[in-house]
């Protein structure tokens, strides 16, 4: 009988996520036992500094990957927004479960609306992009940078540190937390993070055995709206310094994906909407619009250029 070994990282909710994907794995690989194998990266090491100013999210997915390519593990469950589009050599993304709500939540100490909060209000986020969606609508509210795992930045609003915060919904859906939440943010105004909501498994791509598995658990429409959002991201080159969000759903036969881009400040702002028939051509497409009508020098001047 095989043990496959799942890499996580170790907070409650990559620890949620690893054994929900763990759970739909029993299901079609009858005999096999799992093993999780706790990791603690690089990223969570980071707390006292926005993700955009030491490396990016990768720093969260690369201790991970070097575990399965030595063989201290044999698949990983990542938030697909941690995940860079080049992987490591040898690795690939075998799975993409059924997504979760994308949409971002604001979580408001007294249980106001974004437009209810008073001028000068105190909002946390680590994300560029919610920081560049709240000053569009909201440019009179103070906007701080909180980072953590979820439990501490709840106790940090309920401590009075901010007056409201901001995270993604799918985690607090996950962790059970829907009852903190004040308003789901309309798509259209907060544009989600590449791959937000959504899970990645990563594996060795010469194991047939996982390859078989991880397949059955794969659900299509969201393999196809990230592979749209993921060419986007790839074709603008996006980094964490420039506020960048990328969402794709089901229209019918097609996909509609919507696309945001922001110079590093976040006070100007480019959003384009296509639909299309192929993930990858869609997800080009909507880049070079957004090249077009100017972020190309924004996103230079992101990457220090």
């Amino acid at each position: 009988m095989r043990t496959l070994r799942v890499a996580t990282r170790r907070s409650a909710l990559a620890l949620t996520q690893t054994n929900h994907v763990v759970e739909l794995l029993k299901r079609v690989a009858r005999g096999v036992e799992f093993e999780l194998v706790p990791i603690r990266t690089r990223g969570d090491e980071i707390v006292d500094r926005a993700l955009s100013e030491v490396g990016g999210k990768g720093l969260f997915v690369a201790d991970i990957e070097q575990a399965i390519a030595t063989g201290q593990a044999d698949l990983a469950v990542h938030s697909l927004k941690d995940v860079p589009f080049e992987l490591r050599e040898g690795l690939t993304i075998g799975a993409v479960p059924r997504r979760e709500d994308p949409r971002d939540a604001l979580v408001s100490r007294a249980g106001q609306m974004l437009v209810e909060l008073p001028p000068g209000a105190r909002i946390g986020t680590s994300s560029l992009r919610r920081q560049a969606a709240i000053r569009r609508l909201r440019p009179d509210l103070r906007v701080d940078t909180l980072r953590g795992n979820i439990d501490t930045r709840l106790r940090r609003l309920a401590e009075g540190q901010f007056d409201a915060i901001v995270l993604a919904v799918s985690g607090l859906h996950r962790l059970g937390l829907d009852d903190k939440i004040t308003e789901y943010l309309p798509v259209h105004q907060f544009v989600p993070a590449v791959g937000q909501g959504a899970l990645a498994v990563e594996c060795r791509a010469d194991d047939d055995e996982v390859m078989r598995y991880l397949a059955a658990i794969s659900d299509p429409d969201t393999t196809r709206a990230v592979e749209a959002e993921r060419a986007f991201l790839s074709r603008v080159e996006g980094s964490c310094q420039v506020p960048i969000g990328a969402y794709a759903e089901r229209v019918g036969h097609q996909l509609r994906l919507t696309a945001f881009v922001a110079d590093p400040s976040g006070t100007q702002h480019i959003q384009v909407e296509q639909t299309g028939d192929h993930p990858r051509a869609l997800g080009v497409a909507v880049a070079d619009e957004v090249l077009r009508q100017g972020a190309d020098a924004w996103l230079k001047a992101g990457q220090g250029d």
